[in-house]
């Protein structure tokens, strides 16, 4: 699904859910490859100017998540939770009470979870958002970059948005197949020391992006307590 679509269906999904006329929802989909840059993006974090990156067929997207520049594209799951997490903005303004951080700590053990059912040992970083793998599960890789062997690697990317009324939107991108050379042109995360990996670097053969859909499915209940009605491939 073409990024902007995607983005487009969240927005009108975010509304329904503030109305109470859907339930909570999650959307696992895949896009055409793209740059997003969230609210913290850095232009020069983008090591492609505009001729490079059309001529690749690739988009550029300016959006409102947190977080800086990051790849999406065929082969990776990338995950957009609406949620309800909190009560609509008062009359002052304040935005509602929802815990962010453990929010973002839900989502990075869901991934967690999910990648340890196919065998991999990953976890979370203090103070760096995203799941990582440390330097002896990363030297499986034998092409991946020296670094990936020097500090943990990101496998999954978080970048939220919780909206005035309470609702979450963007999400998550967890690695499993994509063509990782769309990573050397960006500064991924803005985080230059740490290398970017993937399911398939890990494994030789990354398992059917449907068995991936369908763990990350069933973790995500489990983690944030939602019983799951069904589920629609997208």
């Amino acid at each position: 699904m073409p990024y902007n679509e995607a983005w487009q269906l969240q927005k009108e999904l975010a509304t329904l859910r503030a109305l109470n006329k859907i339930p909570d929802t999650l959307l696992l989909l895949e896009h055409p490859h793209t740059y997003t840059l969230g609210r913290s993006g850095h232009a020069e974090n983008l090591l492609l100017n505009e001729d490079e990156w059309t001529r690749r067929g690739i988009t550029v997207e300016w959006v409102d998540r947190g977080g800086d520049i990051t790849y999406h594209g065929p082969g990776q799951l990338v995950g957009y939770p609406i949620l309800k997490l909190g009560d609509a903005a008062t009359a002052d303004g304040r935005l509602p009470q929802a815990d962010y951080v453990g929010y973002i700590r839900k989502l990075e053990e869901m991934i967690i979870r999910t990648v340890a059912h196919f065998g991999i040992v990953s976890g979370q970083m203090k103070g760096i958002t995203g799941v990582w793998v440390q330097p002896d599960m990363a030297s499986r890789c034998p092409h991946c970059p020296p670094s990936a062997k020097l500090t943990p690697s990101k496998i999954a990317a978080i970048g939220v948005k919780v909206d005035a009324r309470g609702i979450s939107q963007h999400g998550f991108a967890l690695n499993v197949n994509p063509e990782m050379r769309y990573f050397d042109d960006i500064i991924a995360c803005g985080l230059r020391d740490h290398a970017v990996i993937s399911m398939a670097d890990l494994m030789g053969d990354a398992p059917p992006l449907q068995s991936v859909k369908d763990e990350v499915a069933r973790q995500f209940g489990i983690v944030f307590q939602q019983e799951i009605f069904f589920t629609i491939s997208v």
